[in-house]
């Protein structure tokens, strides 16, 4: 079962989205977390413990204390991190905000809501 890391400031994106994955049932299983902090210690913890890596990480392109581009940069530069696809989830719809993730070494920028299964399914 593939294994997706959210990263939302927002609590209401982030029951939104462990809801539909309750709901829809899309074979995935979604750990959510409201800081670009605890995503990154759960990476490092859980590639320690298991040697294990989520298959993809999805960030809020705008969080008031943390930004999802710098994770997003910060997990590129690192080698142990570089088999995760990274993506943007956001509700903004820019250009510049499309190239700026884009450029930080994301994968994919999709808008809000979040759709698990094409995340997971690489159809972004």
């Amino acid at each position: 079962m593939p294994l997706v890391f959210y990263v939302d400031d927002s609590r209401d994106d982030l029951f939104y989205a462990d809801y539909i994955s309750k709901k829809q049932r899309p074979n995935i299983d979604l750990q959510c977390f409201p800081d670009t902090r605890s995503a990154l210690r759960a990476l490092e913890d859980l590639q320690t413990a298991a040697g294990t890596l989520p298959d993809a990480l999805v960030v809020d392109l705008y969080m008031p204390l943390d930004s999802g581009l710098e994770l997003i940069s910060q997990l590129r530069s690192d080698q142990r991190f570089s088999g995760i696809r990274l993506g943007v989830c956001t509700g903004s719809d820019a250009l510049e905000d499309r190239e700026r993730a884009m450029a930080a070494g994301a994968d994919f920028y999709t808008g809000k809501p979040i759709d698990l299964g094409a995340i997971v399914n690489g159809a972004q």
